[in-house]
């Protein structure tokens, strides 16, 4: 929105005051995402709904959309059922002590560990862990930052009729990242400036392991269990005649041998063992 002074020049764009109940009044989780994203149309039609130029987007029609509220009671009570976990401060919008701009409106948070609660549906196909982690990950991390919290909980229902539970934890320097991205966004809200994508990738995130996987189909699984069921019981004796060796060997000797081995003890008293040929081995002195 560009404004033409009364001389014909380009005017300085006007600083946009807000209802501080109005969600434009602040960067939210869901914004978050646009803001660390790599789509510039999604920013720029963020960045003009923030000014009050265009209207928010209407998800009356968005399936997907509508799927995930119309599940986030049962995902909420589902997670309760599953591990014992209650859920307080539902649908609570807090503000940053700081940042006033910054804000986040939480599906909840764990009680007893105070993590951050976040339900979302999800489409079964090509449906991962990891990639639904990453997808929400800036979510998760804005959220957090605004409560203080040291880890999330994303709760998935997918439309294969599975549950998942995601643990992330806050990483300092992402979310670091993440308020410089914010802050930039903001000051271009008030002054009218365009933004810019912030080219920053998602930390990897650290998954609790959870799930139980059946690796029958893998040739190399089989190929590897096959060696390590045939040797385990060989390399048991190994290492306990190993142990045993290491105990006959004189404490004043620097070296041993006998039987086709040789031990060498190291400065550190460090024993290894190396197999030699027998006809090549002769006590000191020794001659054919």
């Amino acid at each position: 929105m560009t404004t033409i002074a009364a001389n014909g020049a380009e005017a300085p764009h006007p600083i946009v005051k807000f209802n501080p109940n109005d969600r434009r009044a602040f960067i939210g989780g869901s914004d978050a995402r646009i803001i660390m994203g790599d789509d510039q149309d999604d920013l720029i039609r963020l960045w003009r709904e923030k000014r009050g130029e265009i209207a928010p987007q209407d998800f009356s029609r968005n399936l997907i959309v509508q799927l995930g509220i119309t599940t986030e009671e049962l995902n909420r009570g589902w997670y309760q059922g599953a591990t014992g976990q209650a859920i307080k401060d539902i649908q609570k919008r807090v503000r940053h002590p700081v940042h006033g701009w910054m804000a986040a409106t939480l599906d909840g948070v764990v009680a007893e560990t105070g993590a951050v609660f976040e339900a979302k549906f999800m489409l079964p196909w090509g449906f991962t862990e990891e990639a639904a982690a990453e997808k929400h990950m800036a979510q998760l991390q804005h959220n957090m930052w605004v409560i203080a919290a040291r880890s999330a909980v994303l709760s998935v229902i997918t439309g294969g009729g599975k549950w998942v539970e995601i643990t992330v934890h806050a990483d300092p320097l992402y979310q670091h990242l993440l308020l410089t991205a914010e802050k930039k966004f903001w000051r271009c809200v008030q002054s009218g400036e365009p933004p810019l994508l912030f080219g920053i990738e998602p930390p990897r995130p650290r998954l609790t392991a959870v799930k139980v996987v059946d690796m029958t189909a893998s040739n190399l699984w089989a190929e590897c269990a096959a060696t390590y069921l045939r040797t385990r019981e060989a390399y048991g004796d190994h290492e306990q005649a190993k142990a045993e060796l290491k105990k006959l060997m004189p404490e004043d000797a620097k070296e041993a041998f006998g039987h086709g081995i040789r031990a060498k003890r190291s400065k550190a008293s460090a024993i290894s063992f190396d197999p030699v040929e027998m006809e090549s081995v002769h006590a000191p002195g020794d001659r054919l």
